[in-house]
C-alpha cells in the first residue's frame, strides 16, 4: 500500500473503508486476489500421456521380449518414448499458456479510505472499497458508480461492442472495461472469483482437449485390436508351446523363449505404432511450417480441425476491421451552404471554396493536441490530401461528455490567382489563402465538429432533413459526424455554447477500418463450402453494412439479425441461425449458445476473436482462432494465433489440415495393411498350430522400410484435397484387400512349402529358412502396397517407392544389417522355392485387389436389402 496519492482529486464527503474494516474484510476472503490453476495439473498430464491403451499394449510386449532375453526383438518399444514425449511436451506447452490467462492487467489502483486517496495493488482491492476509475485505466472490480466526471468506458473487450459507453449515477460497471475519458468514484460490489471478468477467466481456463478425427479413427482401431490381442497373444503362446513338443520340452529346452517372441511377433504387427506416432510427428511439422508465417499452432491437433470446417463464425472487430477508425468523405448539405457569406477565389467556383473552407475547418476542429481515434483518422485522411493546419484564433477541445469540439478562425483578406500550389512530389496542397470569405461581423467565424444529433439539437431551427441524412449514413455503417459554422466568433470558451445561428454545412463520414484481405479471404472460404457468419456486439444495421461491403456472402445481400431478438432454445436456435448471415449486439453467452446450436447440426465449427467476450465462444468451438493483438484471455484458450493479426493466414491454416488429413488418410491405410495381415496370420498359426512364421525383428524391418520411412515422406506431400467425412472406413476399405493378400501369401508358404521342400520346421535351421522366405514375401507384398497407396507413380512418388524397394534388397546383402534383422539369403532350390511363392503371392494380390470392389457391391446391395444403410 503506497502513500497518499500525488494527483489531486475531486473534493468529496464520502470517507470510504477503515484499516479495520479493510482488514477483516481481507480475513474473510473479500479481496480482489484470485487463485489461478488449471484444471489438469503437471502430474495429470504426465499420467494421462503414459499411461494410455497403446502404451500398455507395446509396453508388455516389449518386456515380454526382453524377459526371453531377445533384446533385438524389442526394438519397437523406442516408439512409446516418442510419442509420449510429443505429447506431454505439447500439454505442458498448453498449460504454461493458461497458467498465465489474466484478464486484467496488474497495476495499483486509487481507492479512498480513512478519508485519504491511496494506490493499492490490484489484489488488495476489497469489498465496499471506493474505488476511482480514471481515463485510461482498466475496470479492476466490478462496482456501481457513486459519482461520475463524464466516465466513459470501452466494453468491447466485454461485450464487443466497438462504441464507448457513457455511465451515469447508479449505474454498474465491470471489470475488464476500460475508461477512454472522464473519471468516477465507484464502489466496489464483487471482487476476486466473484467479478464479472473473473467469472469469464475461469470458465475459458477448463481445460478442453482438441477432438482429432485423426486420433478418434486411430484410437477406434486400438480398442478393436485390444479385444483380440490379449486373447490372441496367449493363444498365440499356447500353439507357439505346442509346436515345440509342450509345457515340459519348453521348459526344459529354453524353447518357450521362442514360443513368446513368436507370439509378441503377431501382437506388435497388429498394432499400428508407428502411425500413432507419425500423426503427432506430422501435427508437429505442420505447426512449424505454420509458425513461419506468424500463425501459432497451441494444440496440435488442431492443425487438422481446420480443414473440417464447414461454420466460421467471425467477430468483425479485430477479424473483419482491425479496430481503427478511417476517413471517407466529406458530402456538403445540399443548398445550405448558400446561406454563408462567401467570396470564390479569382479562378475558382463557389462551391469548391465553400467546401474546401469547411474541409479545413474539420482538419483544424481534428488537429487538438491529443486528438482521439476519430479525429486520428479525419487527420490521417485529409493530410493525404494535402491539407495543412490552418490559422486558429482559439479552440474548444472535443469533449466526450460536450460530444463536441470547435475551433475560432480569422478572415483572411481576399487572394488572388491559383491558391493551390504543388507540394514534393507532385501532390496539391491547399493554403489558407484559397479560403478567403468576407468577414462576417464579429471579425471572426466558429466552426464546429460533433455528434449532430448534440449539435442539432443547439440549433435553431428545422433540420429533421439532416438528421434523416445522418440515420441513413449510420444504417450504412458510417460514423457521421456533424461540420456547423457561425458567423460569430465564440464569446466565452470556459463555458462554450453552440450558437443558436449556426447552420449546418457539411456531413463527415467515417467507417471501420476493414482488412485489406478480408474480402479475398472470405471469397476463399465461399468458393471451399465454408459458412461464414459475422457475430458482434455492436448494431445488426452496421454491422450488416461492413459484411456487405467486404462481400460476405458474395452477390447476394447479407441477412442480419438482432441477437436480443433470438431464441433461447438451441435447436430453435439453430433452425433461426440457417437464415441469418449477420447477427449484432450479441452478449458473450450468445456466442457460447451460437457456437452450441451450430453443433446440434454437426457442423464443425471455428471461432475467430481478438477481445475477452469472445472468449467462451471460442473455448466452446472445435477451433478457436485469436488475432496476435487479443485479450491474454483470449489467446490463451485458442488453438491457433494469427501472431501478426493478419485474417489471410486462414488459407494457409486450412491449405495445411487439408494436407495432413488427406495424407494421413493415404499413410493410416498403409499401417492398417500390417493390422490386418497381422491378426489374420496369428487367426491361421493359431487354428492350424504351425510356428509362427516370421520374427519380430523382420516386421520392423519390413516395416521400417515399406510402411513408416516412407510414409513420413508420403504425409508431407502436398495435397489441397478437400475433407470428405468416413475416415474411418475408406482407411479399413482400403486396407482390406491389401492385409488378406498378404495374410494369404505368408500363410499359404508356412503350409505348404515345408512340405514341398522337405523342411522340419521343429528344427532352427529350417524354421529360420521358412522364416527368410516368408520375410521375403512380406518386403514384396509391403511394396505392392506401398506402390498401391503412392499412386500416382509417373513423378517422385515412383522414385521413392524404387528407393525404399532397393532399399530393403541392399540391406540384406549388408551383413551388420542382415545378422541384427536375421535376414537369410535364399539359394539353390529355397532360391527357386522363394521365386515361385513370389509369383503365387503376386497373383494373389491382383485376384484380391480385383474381387474387392465386386464383394463390396455384393455386400452393400444385401445389407440395404436387410435394412442396414451403408
Amino acid at each position: 500500500m503506497s502513500a497518499t496519492a500525488a494527483v489531486e482529486m475531486p473534493e468529496i464527503s464520502e470517507t470510504g473503508l477503515t484499516v479495520k474494516e479493510v482488514s477483516q474484510r481481507i480475513e474473510s476472503g473479500q479481496s480482489n486476489a484470485v487463485k489461478t490453476s488449471t484444471s489438469r495439473s503437471v502430474k495429470d498430464i504426465v499420467r494421462a500421456n503414459v499411461f494410455t491403451l497403446f502404451n500398455g499394449i507395446i509396453f508388455v510386449a516389449m518386456v515380454m521380449v526382453l524377459v526371453t532375453g531377445s533384446w533385438r526383438d524389442a526394438v519397437f518399444g523406442f516408439v512409446i518414448i516418442i510419442n509420449t514425449g510429443i505429447g506431454i511436451f505439447t500439454e505442458l506447452k498448453a498449460k504454461r499458456t493458461l497458467d498465465k490467462l489474466s484478464i486484467l492487467v496488474a497495476s495499483d489502483f486509487l481507492v479512498r479510505r480513512d478519508g485519504k486517496d491511496i494506490e493499492v495493488p490490484h489484489n488488495e482491492i476489497v469489498l465496499g472499497d471506493l474505488l476511482w476509475i480514471r481515463s485510461g485505466e482498466q475496470v479492476p472490480a466490478d462496482g456501481q458508480i457513486i459519482q461520475t466526471w463524464g466516465l466513459e468506458l470501452d466494453e468491447s473487450m466485454l461485450t464487443g461492442e466497438s462504441r464507448t459507453v457513457r455511465h451515469k449515477v447508479g449505474e454498474q460497471v465491470y471489470s475488464g472495461a476500460t475508461a477512454v475519458s472522464g473519471m468516477a468514484l465507484v464502489k466496489v460490489n464483487a471482487v476476486g472469483s466473484h467479478s464479472y471478468a473473473a467469472t469469464l477467466t475461469a470458465q475459458a481456463k477448463v481445460y478442453k482437449k482438441t477432438v482429432s478425427d485423426l486420433n478418434k479413427g486411430i484410437n477406434t482401431i486400438l480398442k478393436f485390436m485390444t479385444f483380440l490381442v490379449v486373447p490372441l497373444c496367449i493363444l498365440l503362446i499356447l500353439s507357439q508351446i505346442h509346436t515345440v513338443g509342450g509345457w515340459d520340452a519348453a521348459l526344459s529346452t529354453g524353447e518357450w523363449r521362442q514360443a513368446v517372441v513368436s507370439a509378441v511377433a503377431g501382437v506388435v504387427g497388429m498394432i499400428p505404432e508407428g502411425l500413432v506416432l507419425l500423426t503427432s510427428l506430422n501435427f508437429a511439422v505442420a505447426a512449424m511450417r505454420l509458425a513461419r508465417h506468424n500463425t501459432l499452432v497451441q494444440e496440435l491437433e488442431s492443425v487438422e480441425t481446420l480443414a473440417r470446417v464447414d461454420a466460421l463464425n467471425l467477430d468483425k472487430t479485430g477479424t473483419i476491421t482491425d479496430g481503427g477508425i478511417a476517413f471517407n468523405q466529406l458530402i456538403m448539405l445540399g443548398s445550405r451552404w448558400r446561406e454563408l457569406p462567401a467570396q470564390p477565389t479569382e479562378g475558382g467556383s463557389f462551391e469548391t471554396l465553400t467546401e474546401q473552407a469547411a474541409t479545413q475547418a474539420l482538419y483544424d476542429c481534428c488537429n487538438e493536441e491529443q486528438p482521439n481515434g476519430t479525429g486520428q483518422a479525419v487527420l490521417a485522411g485529409l493530410k493525404a490530401q494535402g491539407y495543412k493546419p490552418g490559422q486558429v484564433e482559439s479552440r474548444v477541445p472535443f469533449s466526450s461528455a460536450r460530444k463536441w469540439s470547435a475551433v475560432v478562425k480569422p478572415i483572411l483578406p481576399p487572394a488572388g490567382g491559383d491558391s493551390r500550389s504543388e507540394s514534393e512530389g507532385g501532390r496539391t496542397e491547399i493554403t489558407p489563402s484559397h479560403f478567403a470569405m468576407t468577414a462576417p461581423a464579429s471579425g471572426g467565424e466558429t466552426w464546429y465538429m460533433g455528434a449532430p444529433e448534440v449539435i442539432i439539437s443547439a440549433l435553431g431551427g428545422d433540420y429533421s432533413d439532416v438528421l434523416q441524412q445522418v440515420n441513413d449514413y449510420a444504417n450504412d455503417g458510417n460514423r457521421v459526424l456533424l461540420v456547423a459554422r457561425s458567423t460569430a466568433s465564440l464569446a466565452d470558451t470556459d463555458n462554450p455554447q453552440i450558437d443558436p445561428q449556426a447552420k449546418p454545412v457539411a456531413l463527415v463520414l467515417c467507417s471501420e477500418k476493414i482488412r485489406e484481405d478480408a474480402e479475398q479471404t472470405l471469397a476463399w472460404f465461399r468458393e471451399q463450402g465454408v459458412r461464414c457468419r459475422v457475430i458482434s456486439g455492436d448494431n445488426p444495421v452496421t454491422v450488416g453494412a461492413i459484411a456487405r461491403k467486404v462481400r460476405l456472402t458474395g452477390e447476394h445481400e447479407p441477412r442480419f439479425m438482432d441477437a436480443r431478438e433470438l431464441p433461447e432454445d438451441v435447436n430453435e436456435l439453430a433452425r433461426v441461425l440457417e437464415n441469418v448471415d449477420v447477427l449484432g449486439r450479441v452478449l458473450p453467452n450468445q456466442k457460447k449458445a451460437i457456437v452450441q446450436a451450430l453443433h446440434t447440426q454437426n457442423h464443425v465449427v471455428a471461432m475467430t476473436g481478438d477481445g475477452v467476450n469472445d472468449a467462451l465462444a471460442i473455448k466452446e468451438a472445435d477451433l478457436g482462432i485469436a488475432m496476435g493483438n487479443a485479450a491474454p484471455a483470449t489467446k490463451a484458450v485458442a488453438q491457433v494465433v494469427l501472431v501478426d493479426s493478419k485474417f489471410s493466414h486462414l488459407p494457409d491454416v486450412v491449405a495445411r489440415g487439408r494436407q495432413v488429413m488427406a495424407n494421413m488418410e493415404r499413410v493410416a491405410s498403409l499401417f492398417l495393411v500390417k493390422t490386418v495381415y497381422s491378426a489374420l496370420i496369428s487367426l491361421g498359426v493359431v487354428l492350424t498350430q504351425i510356428p509362427y512364421p516370421y520374427l519380430p525383428r523382420h516386421i520392423t524391418y519390413i516395416g521400417a522400410l515399406t510402411i513408416g520411412m516412407p510414409a513420413f515422406i508420403l504425409a508431407l506431400a502436398p495435397n489441397t484435397r478437400r475433407y470428405i467425412p468416413g475416415f474411418l472406413k475408406r482407411v479399413v476399405t482400403f486396407a482390406l484387400p491389401g492385409g488378406i493378400a498378404t495374410a494369404l501369401s505368408v500363410l499359404l508358404t508356412a503350409w505348404f512349402l515345408p512340405g514341398i521342400m522337405g523342411w522340419d520346421v521343429t528344427k532352427n535351421v529350417d524354421l529360420s529358412a521358412l522364416r527368410a522366405t516368408s520375410a521375403i514375401i512380406l518386403f514384396l507384398m509391403g511394396v505392392f502396397v506401398l506402390a498401391r497407396v503412392a499412386q500416382p507413380l509417373n513423378s517422385w512418388r515412383g522414385i521413392l517407392v524404387a528407393a525404399f524397394a532397393a532399399a530393403g534388397v541392399i540391406g540384406a546383402f549388408i551383413p551388420f544389417v542382415a545378422n541384427f534383422f536375421a535376414l537369410i539369403l535364399p539359394t539353390g532350390t529355397t532360391l527357386v522355392a522363394t521365386l515361385i511363392a513370389l509369383g503365387g503371392s503376386a497373383l494373389i494380390f491382383v485376384i484380391c485387389l480385383w474381387l474387392a470392389p465386386l464383394v463390396g457391391k455384393v455386400s452393400g446391395k444385401l445389407l440395404r436389402q436387410h435394412g442396414f444403410n451403408i
